[in-house]
C-alpha cells in the first residue's frame, strides 16, 4: 500500500472567489496617464527647434499683415472662389496646383523620414511648435521642471493662484490671437479686426476663430504628447519608412553600459562602469517622457532633446560627447565614422525621392510661369437648342465664363473656327474686371447646308490684352457645332 509520500504530487490551482451577488468589480483597461514635466535644455538642437519657431510663426502670424498692392497678399478667398498668393490668383479650376502641393508635401515627408526620421515632428510640427511656446510660457510663470512639480503638489494658496492663472490667461491671449491669424488667411484680417473690435463679426468667423482657439489650447496646453503618442497617424506608419541607414536618436549601448552614479574622479574602469551616470536628465527632457537607453520606441519625435543634454552631462564629468546621438542602426553595429555614415545616407532611395520631388517642384514652377492670366469654360446653351434663324442660317447658342486673373482690366476678343462660314453673331470683345469673372451668352451662326447634320468641333479663340491694347495671352478651346437634320 502506498503511502501519502509515494503518491504522485498534483499542482493545485487557486479557485478566485465570485464576487458575491451586488459586488463591483472594476477592471481598468487603460494605464492612468501621468503628467509630463519636461526640464529645460540647451544646445544645438534646443537652438534648432526655436530658431524653427521664430520662422514658422513669424511667417504664419506675418502673412495675413502682408499686403501686395491694394489688397492681401495671401488670401484664400472662399466666398469669391478666388486664391490669392503674391502675385497669383487662382480658380476652383486650378485645383490641379493643390494637388501637386500635396504631392509635394507628401514626397518632402517621405524624404525627411528616410533621412533623419521624425525631423518634421521634432522641430517643425505646429504640435511641437505650440507646445515649445506653450511650455515657455508656463516656465515664466511656475519655473523649471522641479518647480512646477513642488508647485502642483502645493496645496492652494496665493502663489500658486496667481501663478496658475496668469499661465492659463497667456495661453488663451496666445490660442485666440491663433484662431484669428489662421481665420485671417479667408477672411481679410484688417476688416475681421476691425469687425471684432466694433462686435460686428459674422457668426461663421467668431466660430472658427473660437474653434481653432480651443484647438491650440488643449492640444499645446493639456494634450501634448498625448497628441503625439496616440493621436497622430505618422507615428503608426513611420517605422515603414526607416531602414537601417535613416538618421534616429540612439543611445551608444556598447559605451554606456553598466551605467551608474560615480564621482567626477572615480575611475570608471576600475568600478566596472560604462559612461552613463544614469542621471536620468535625459528622460526628464523628453516632451513624450521616454527613456532612449531603452531603445528607439514610436514615441520619439527626434527633437534631439536628450542629444543635448547628454552632451552637456559628458561635458560636466569630462567624458567624451556622443554617448546619445543622431546616427544609424549600421554606423552603431559597424562603427562607422560620421563621414562614413553621411555618405550611406545618400543611398538610392533617397536619391529616387530627391529626383522625383525636384521634377515634381520644377514641372509646378514652370506650369505657373507659363501659365496664361485667364481662363475660358465654354457652356452650349441647354435651354437652346441649334435652330434655323433669318437669313437660312443655322445658329447655335455658347455660354462662355470668362475669369480674369490678372489684377488689371482686361479686354477679350473672341474668335471661332473649325468650319467653313462659320462666324460670331453677337459681341466680340468683352470687358472683364481684374480679377472678376463674367459670363457672356455668345451666338454662332452657319450658312445653311454648309455642313452636313451631326456634331462638328470647333474652336474659340480667345485672346485678352491690356487697357493700353497690348497683348497679354491668348487661349484656345474646344467645343462643337450641331447642325440639325
Amino acid at each position: 500500500m502506498s503511502t501519502p509520500e509515494d503518491r504522485p504530487s498534483r499542482s493545485v490551482i487557486p479557485i478566485t472567489p465570485v464576487p458575491a451577488e451586488g459586488d463591483v468589480e472594476m477592471v481598468s483597461l487603460y494605464q492612468a496617464h501621468q503628467k509630463i514635466y519636461p526640464r529645460s535644455v540647451q544646445g544645438v538642437f534646443a537652438k534648432w527647434r526655436w530658431l524653427m519657431v521664430v520662422i514658422t510663426q513669424l511667417v504664419f502670424y506675418g502673412l495675413p499683415w502682408l499686403e501686395w498692392g491694394q489688397r492681401q497678399a495671401v488670401l484664400f478667398d472662399l466666398g469669391a472662389r478666388r486664391f490669392y498668393i503674391f502675385g497669383l490668383v487662382l480658380y476652383p479650376q486650378d485645383f490641379i496646383y493643390l494637388t501637386a502641393l500635396l504631392v509635394i508635401s507628401a514626397l518632402s515627408l517621405f524624404l525627411f523620414t528616410a533621412v533623419a526620421g521624425r525631423l518634421w515632428c521634432g522641430f517643425a510640427c505646429p504640435q511641437t511648435v505650440y507646445t515649445e511656446i506653450f511650455l515657455w510660457i508656463e516656465r515664466q510663470f511656475e519655473g523649471d521642471r522641479s518647480a512646477r512639480m513642488r508647485l502642483d503638489a502645493a496645496p492652494l494658496s496665493f502663489n500658486k493662484a496667481w501663478r496658475k492663472t496668469g499661465k492659463q490667461l497667456a495661453w488663451i491671449v496666445l490660442s485666440l490671437w491663433t484662431g484669428l491669424s489662421f481665420v485671417g488667411y479667408f477672411t481679410p484680417i484688417r476688416e475681421l479686426t476691425a469687425s471684432i473690435l466694433s462686435l460686428g463679426f459674422g457668426p461663421w468667423e467668431i466660430f472658427w476663430i473660437l474653434f481653432y482657439s480651443l484647438a491650440t489650447y488643449g492640444n499645446a496646453g493639456f494634450m501634448r504628447e498625448q497628441v503625439c503618442k496616440y493621436m497622430c497617424p505618422y507615428a503608426r506608419f513611420q517605422s515603414a519608412m526607416f531602414d537601417k541607414d535613416t538618421l534616429i536618436v540612439t543611445y551608444d549601448e556598447a559605451r554606456g553600459e553598466p551605467r551608474g552614479a560615480r564621482s567626477k574622479k572615480a575611475d570608471t574602469k576600475a568600478l566596472g562602469l560604462g559612461a552613463c551616470v544614469d542621471c536620468t536628465l535625459c528622460v526628464q527632457v523628453c516632451p513624450t517622457g521616454i527613456d532612449i537607453r531603452k531603445g528607439l520606441q514610436y514615441e520619439c519625435i527626434g527633437c534631439g532633446a536628450c542629444v543635448d543634454v547628454c552632451d552637456n552631462v559628458m561635458d560636466k564629468v569630462g567624458y567624451e560627447r556622443g554617448l546619445i546621438k543622431f546616427s544609424t542602426q549600421n554606423a552603431m553595429d559597424k562603427g562607422w565614422s560620421w563621414a562614413q555614415t553621411l555618405r550611406r545616407i545618400f543611398r538610392p532611395r533617397v536619391l529616387v525621392y530627391t529626383a522625383v520631388l525636384w521634377a515634381i517642384i520644377i514641372g509646378v514652377g514652370v506650369s505657373l510661369w507659363n501659365r496664361e492670366p485667364f481662363k475660358v469654360d465654354i457652356v452650349r446653351d441647354r435651354a437652346t437648342m441649334a435652330r434655323i434663324v433669318a437669313g437660312g442660317k443655322i445658329e447655335n447658342v455658347y455660354r462662355l465664363q470668362i475669369m480674369n486673373a490678372a489684377e488689371q482690366n482686361l479686354t477679350f476678343h473672341l474668335q471661332v473656327n473649325g468650319l467653313p462660314g462659320l462666324n460670331l453673331a453677337s459681341e466680340t470683345e468683352v470687358q472683364v474686371a481684374a480679377t472678376e469673372s463674367r459670363w457672356v451668352s455668345v451666338r454662332l451662326q452657319l450658312p445653311y447646308d454648309a455642313a452636313p447634320a451631326g456634331s462638328h468641333p470647333i474652336h474659340f479663340r480667345i485672346e485678352s490684352r491690356s487697357p493700353n491694347g497690348q497683348s497679354v495671352g491668348q487661349l484656345s478651346e474646344k467645343t462643337v457645332f450641331l447642325v440639325p437634320r
